[in-house]
């Protein structure tokens, strides 16, 4: 049976050293308070580094109200498969430090949870049982068969399976990681939840929504000129099916391809991958939908950020240096404050393939994938997820 709350009102927040957010600034859209803790330290002390600010900041959000006589779902992700030898995910210390301040705030059960494939190369990453307190368990139990059917009726996605554990769950703590992503440029709290709480069928219902470029084979005379042109490796020739086949992952839409082709075979339509960012709007809505909106709290750790997304199983450098953790009730606030605070950045040395040159963009995650990261934004205000404006609070 579904699980039935009660509505609260959210608790009042005050306080705030800096606004962000076109609705801020225009004064159109009331703020969402974001909290943050800055990974910069003032003084050579434990109390000022990052560790000492987190456990000022869980002292801040309203975790009793959250957590008090609940089921707790701690909803992050665990870094990749059995074979993956990746290590820039969120610090099992912070994770440990989380769960225990949502037990002293009453909870009656909490547990972490994340999809079967990447559950079980939790260990590889320090990720147990033993380490965290807590129950680390499949979100869709151990064969992604435990869910609950939502429809969306948007293009190709149908409908959007939310899985068993996060369904169930009283209250969530959207624990999620910044980083880069070739398919959508940035991956955060609203892809946590999107990719990150359904199915396995969902997530390739979200993927199919990837798009923007129509290849006519009947036109196609097979010179290859298209895969020739493309400088980031995205046009592939398939040689079994002897076709052109295009990876969303690296492609940004430059029309190298297109203009290329001698035949006119290759054309670029719509927004390219406005329909995925859109996509994973609904799926994170459909999720939100089966929570109290005064049970769920979103904390997102903007550290060890690099180019590419933790599923991939491996860890290359730091893309910039450690920003720190953000912490709020609005999902679109926190993005859009992730996106600010590295909006300008330049990448350090070693942190960029060799063969992934910058292009134009007004964040450094489309100089780096070509796709514009506000997108996902806007996608999530357009369907009333919350508001871009925001105010930071730091913690001291």
């Amino acid at each position: 049976m579904p699980k039935t709350r009660k509505t609260r009102k959210p608790a009042k927040q005050g306080g705030s050293t800096k606004t962000g957010g076109s609705a801020a600034r225009d004064g159109s859209t009331k703020a969402a308070c974001i909290l943050f803790a800055s990974a910069a330290i003032e003084r050579l002390e434990a109390d000022a580094t990052l560790p000492a600010k987190f456990e000022r900041m869980l002292k801040r959000l309203p975790l009793r109200r959250i957590s008090r006589d609940a089921t707790v779902a701690v909803k992050m992700h665990l870094g990749g498969g059995h074979d993956s030898i990746g290590y820039t995910t969120i610090h099992p210390v912070f994770v440990r430090m989380l769960i225990q301040k949502i037990r002293d705030a009453g909870a009656r059960r909490v547990f972490v949870t994340d999809g079967s494939l990447t559950v079980e190369g939790a260990k590889g990453r320090g990720y147990t049982e033993e380490v965290l307190g807590v129950p680390i368990v499949p979100a869709g139990g151990i064969d992604d068969a435990h869910f609950y059917p939502h429809k969306v009726r948007y293009k190709s996605l149908k409908t959007v399976e939310v899985v068993g554990a996060i369904e169930t769950a009283d209250a969530l703590v959207n624990l999620s990681h910044f980083k880069g992503h070739g398919d959508c440029a940035y991956g955060a709290a609203c892809k946590n939840l999107a990719m990150g709480c359904v199915t396995e069928t969902t997530r390739g219902h979200l993927h199919h929504l990837e798009g923007g470029l129509v290849y006519d084979e009947s036109r196609c005379t097979k010179c290859k000129r298209c895969v020739r042109e493309c400088q980031r490796g995205a046009a592939r020739w398939n040689k079994e099916r002897d076709r052109l086949e295009i990876f969303y992952h690296h492609c940004v839409y430059c029309r190298h391809c297109v203009l290329a082709c001698p035949q006119e075979a290759i054309r670029i339509v719509g927004g390219g991958f406005v329909p995925f960012q859109h996509g994973l709007a609904l799926a994170a809505r459909e999720v939100l939908k089966t929570f109290d909106p005064a049970r769920v709290v979103h904390i997102t750790f903007l550290t060890q950020i690099t180019p590419y997304c933790d599923c991939w199983g491996f860890s290359t450098p730091s893309l910039v240096p450690d920003v720190g953790i953000l912490a709020g009730e609005d999902i679109v606030a926190i993005d859009n404050a992730a996106l600010d605070l590295t909006r300008d950045g330049e990448p350090l040395p070693g942190s960029l393939p060799p063969d992934r040159p910058l292009v134009e963009g007004r964040h450094l995650f489309e100089r780096i994938h070509g796709k514009d990261p506000y997108v996902q934004i806007q996608q999530m205000e357009k369907i009333g997820l919350g508001t871009p404006a925001y105010r930071l609070q730091e913690m001291k």
